[in-house]
């Protein structure tokens, strides 16, 4: 079971995270950005009360230092929990200084998350409103219609997030068809799920394919929100096709919530690194750092932002070391 008081715990290990990457925005340099990010965030997991296993780590699509699968994580004391964590969610937004990077993690009690392979995964989220209207085995028009109709809006009112990928062309051409809006995102489909849940965002569902374990930590995020995401895993080959088999899992069937979050209860914490539509980014202020956190818990349904002040003197494991 797992305590109230870890919400806050988590809090501080997206905040150190993101932290210690916003140092990178801008460089160029997406691996420093990323191995700062995991740093910061190992050093302070080894702090917190639980025994964490990494059950959603940083895959080989970023080859990229890790939160290996199966690390242990905690100080070995207090609930067993799956974690899943993505320390540097937009790798490459970071490098380019560009919108929406997070850092980002989700736990659950040990056993409810899935151990969703590193490969990629359709997604089609949305927030509250929409819940149960959607299936993403039916055309992009239908979504957008049963959303449009669970919104009272019209279609023409709506705004579709994707990511912007060749591989989405047909996807951007059906949304386009039917009249919606659209606003394309480079990186970082986690962001682009969880603001489906966010009046304030303006977004109004996501499509397309993006990876599987950035999946699982949307659907933790989207399950204390009260919103939905659907998945379908997509193996590129031979290889990921039989890892999908040795895990049990059934590539024709449509992962619903529960199959990527079991239970009543997970926390999802997600701190800005650069500016979103949701979070602002770290601002480094010389002797001080501001953060800005989403933290939700799915059992109690609240939804905390927190504005965070470091010092970095008092703190300097935060600063970055070239």
């Amino acid at each position: 079971m797992m305590e109230r008081s870890l919400s806050m715990e988590l809090v501080r290990i997206t905040e150190a995270a993101a932290i210690a990457s916003s140092k990178w925005m801008g460089r160029g340099l997406k691996n420093e950005a990323d191995d700062a990010a995991t740093t910061a965030m190992r050093n302070v997991f080894d702090t917190i009360p639980m025994r964490g296993v990494v059950v959603i780590g940083e895959g080989e699509m970023d080859e990229a230092p890790m939160l290996y699968i199966g690390e242990e994580l905690g100080t070995g004391q207090g609930p067993e929990v799956d974690v899943a964590v993505d320390p540097l969610e937009g790798t490459n937004i970071v490098a380019a200084g560009g919108w929406n990077a997070l850092a980002v993690l989700a736990i659950a009690d040990r056993g409810n998350l899935l151990n969703a392979p590193d490969m990629y995964m359709e997604k089609i989220a949305v927030g509250p409103e929409s819940v149960g209207k959607i299936d993403i085995n039916a055309p992009v028009i239908e979504n957008l219609r049963a959303v449009a109709k669970a919104k009272n809006k019209d279609i023409e009112d709506l705004v579709a997030t994707v990511m912007n990928r060749p591989r989405h062309d047909q996807i951007i051409h059906e949304i386009r068809e039917a009249g919606a809006r659209i606003k394309l995102i480079d990186d970082g489909d986690v962001a682009g799920a969880i603001n489906t849940a966010f009046d304030q965002t303006g977004v109004d569902i996501l499509f397309g394919i993006g990876g599987a374990p950035e999946g699982v930590i949307a659907a933790v995020g989207l399950k204390c929100l009260g919103g939905e995401l659907q998945g379908k895993l997509l193996p590129q080959n031979e290889e990921e096709a039989q890892r999908c088999i040795d895990m049990g899992i059934d590539v024709t069937k449509v992962l619903k919530m529960d199959d990527l979050v079991k239970g009543d209860d997970a926390i999802f914490a997600a701190t800005g690194v650069t500016d979103g539509e949701l979070l602002r980014g770290v601002q480094l202020k010389g002797g001080f750092a501001e953060s800005h956190t989403l933290v939700m818990r799915a059992k109690s349904g609240t939804v905390r932002f927190i504005e965070g002040r470091h010092s970095l003197k008092k703190k300097p494991n935060l600063v970055m070391h070239d």
